[in-house]
C-alpha cells in the first residue's frame, strides 16, 4: 500500500521504492506516529469532520496495534514505504473504511514533522536521564574524597593540589550545563506541527490547540511552511549532542592517563576493562577509548545535517528524510556511552597515595612556598625565584620541597623557618583555598550541598 498514487499510470521501479522507502529505520518512532494519530482522530471527531463513532473506531484500532507492536504480537514489515503507510494500512485491515478517515486534514509532510518532533522530545528527556544518573555518580565520588590530594595540571604539567572532589566537580558543571542546553532546546522546540498539511495548512476546520495539547505541547506552530520544514531542533540537539560528547571524552582521556602504568592513579573495574589477545599482562580502559572515538561519529551527525540543511528551500524537500538515521545513531550512541561511562566511573578505584605523593614529587606546592615568603615581606618575583632555585635543587637530589632539610632552605634564603613545612603541606595548601570554586574543604562543602539541592530539585 502507497499513501498515493492515484495520477501514476505505472509502477514506481523497485530500485526507486528501495531507495525512497523509509521503513527500516523510521519504525523506530511507530509509538509517536500512533501516538499523534490518536490525537488528531480525537480531535476529527470532537470537530465533527468525522463521527464520533468513527472517531472511536479509529482511536480503538490505534491503541490495539499500538499494544500488539509493543508486545511483538504485530512485526512491522518491509513490504510498506513508510511507519506511517505501515499503521494506515493495518488500521484499515482491522476496522475497514472508517481507517480510511483518519488522514483527512493532515499530510505526511506534517505527520513526519510531528513525529519527528515527539521522537526528539522523548529523547531529550532519556539522554536527560542518563546524564542525571552520571552526575549522581560523580557527587557520590566527590562527598568520599573531598580530602583526596592530587595534583591539578595546566598544559598537562603538574600545576598546583587539588582534590579529587575538586576534579570531578568541573565535570559536574559541565554535565549541568548540558541539561541546562536540553531543557532550553525542549522548551524552544514545544510546539505541535500538525495541522500544518502539506505546507499551507488546510480547509477542514481542524482544531489544532486541541491536537497541541492532547499532546502535552505549549500550543500549535504558527507557520505551516515553517512547520514541515523545520529542523532546527534537530540541528540543536545533535549540537548538545556532540557538547556532552566533548565533555565525555574529555573524561575519557583523562581516564585514559590515569590509568596508565605512569599514573596508576585509578584502577579500572574488571567488568569495564579488557584485555589483549597476545600480551597476558594487559588490562585495557577500552570503554573509555571507545567514547572518546565514538566522539567523532555524533559530530558527524550533526555536521551532515547541517550541510543536508544549508541549500533546502521551502517547504519540505525529500533530503530531510536523511534526518533520521544519522540522529537516531547519534542519540543511541550518547545514550551508550553515558550509561557505560557511568559504571566504569563507579566501579573505578583511587590509588589515593599514590595521587597524594605525585603532586609532592610534582612540586604543585612551589606556589605556596613563594606565598609563604611573600607574606614575610619577600616580594613576590624575589619570592618566584628563589622557590625556582630550590625546585632545581630538589631535582638535582630527587626529592621534593616537603622532604628538603630547612638548612638546605636557609641556604637560599634565611628568611625560611621551621614553619614552611606545615605551610607548604598538601593539606594546607588545599584547605587554605576557600574562595567558593576552590578545592579548600569548607567551600567544597558549600558546592557539594549546592550539588545536592540541585539534584534533588532538576
Amino acid at each position: 500500500m502507497k499513501l498515493w498514487g492515484g495520477r501514476f499510470t505505472k509502477e514506481t521501479n523497485q530500485l526507486v521504492n528501495n531507495f525512497n522507502a523509509s521503513i527500516s529505520f523510521d519504525q523506530k518512532f511507530y509509538q509517536q506516529d500512533i501516538r499523534g494519530s490518536i490525537a488528531h482522530a480525537t480531535m476529527l471527531g470532537k470537530q465533527g469532520i468525522i463521527s464520533d463513532a468513527e472517531s472511536k473506531q479509529i482511536v480503538d484500532g490505534l491503541a490495539g496495534i499500538l499494544s500488539d507492536i509493543d508486545s511483538g504480537k504485530l512485526p512491522i514489515t518491509d513490504e510498506y514505504e513508510d511507519i506511517h503507510t505501515f499503521v494506515e494500512a493495518t488500521l484499515i485491515e482491522r476496522i475497514g473504511d472508517a481507517g480510511k478517515k483518519l488522514h483527512t486534514g493532515r499530510s505526511r509532510n506534517d505527520q513526519v514533522a510531528l513525529d519527528m518532533r515527539l521522537y526528539t522530545r522523548d529523547e531529550i528527556g532519556a539522554v536527560d536521564a542518563e546524564l542525571k544518573e552520571l552526575m549522581e555518580v560523580i557527587l557520590r565520588i566527590m562527598k568520599e574524597n573531598v580530602e583526596t590530594y592530587m595534583p591539578g595540571f595546566t598544559h598537562l604539567q603538574k600545576a598546583q593540589p587539588v582534590t579529587v572532589a575538586h576534579h570531578f566537580g568541573a565535570y559536574f558543571e559541565m554535565f549541568k550545563r548540558d541539561r541546562s542546553r536540553l531543557f532550553d532546546i525542549k522548551k524552544r522546540m514545544n510546539f505541535c506541527p500538525l495541522g500544518s498539511g502539506a505546507l499551507a495548512g488546510t480547509t477542514y476546520p481542524l482544531d489544532r490547540e486541541l491536537t497541541a495539547s492532547l499532546l502535552d505541547f505549549d500550543g500549535p506552530t504558527l507557520n505551516s511552511m515553517d512547520s514541515v520544514s523545520d529542523r532546527d531542533y534537530l540541528i540543536e540537539f545533535l549540537d548538545a549532542l556532540s557538547i556532552i560528547m566533548v565533555h565525555l571524552s574529555r573524561f575519557s582521556e583523562e581516564t585514559i592517563i590515569w590509568n596508565s602504568n605512569e599514573y596508576k592513579f585509578i584502577e579500572l573495574d574488571d567488568a569495564y576493562s579488557t584485555g589483549s589477545s597476545i600480551m597476558p599482562q594487559k588490562k585495557n580502559p577500552d570503554i573509555a577509548e571507545l567514547v572518546r572515538g565514538k566522539t567523532g561519529r555524533v559530530y558527524g551527525s550533526l555536521i551532515s545535517l547541517l550541510t543536508t540543511m544549508k541549500g533546502i528551500p521551502l517547504a519540505y524537500d525529500k533530503d530531510m528524510q536523511e534526518d533520521k538515521e544519522l540522529s537516531f545513531d547519534a542519540i543511541d550512541t550518547v545514550k551508550g556511552c553515558i550509561s557505560l561511562f557511568k559504571g566504569m566511573i563507579d566501579t573505578m578505584k583511587f590509588n589515593k597515595e599514590r595521587m597524594e605523593d605525585s603532586a609532592k614529587k610534582g612540586f604543585t606546592n612551589a606556589t605556596d612556598a613563594a606565598d609563604y615568603l611573600v607574606r614575610k615581606g619577600v616580594p613576590f618575583r624575589d619570592a618566584h625565584g628563589i622557590v625556582g632555585q630550590l625546585v632545581l635543587l630538589c631535582l638535582d637530589k630527587q626529592i621534593s620541597l616537603d622532604e628538603l632539610p630547612l638548612d638546605e632552605y636557609k641556604k637560599i634564603s634565611d628568611v625560611f623557618e621551621e614553619d614552611v613545612y606545615e605551610a607548604i603541606s598538601l593539606k594546607t595548601c588545599v584547605e587554605k583555598r576557600l574562595t567558593i570554586g576552590a578545592p579548600g574543604l569548607d567551600a567544597m562543602n558549600k558546592v557539594i550541598a549546592i550539588y545536592d539541592d540541585y539534584i534533588a530539585n532538576n
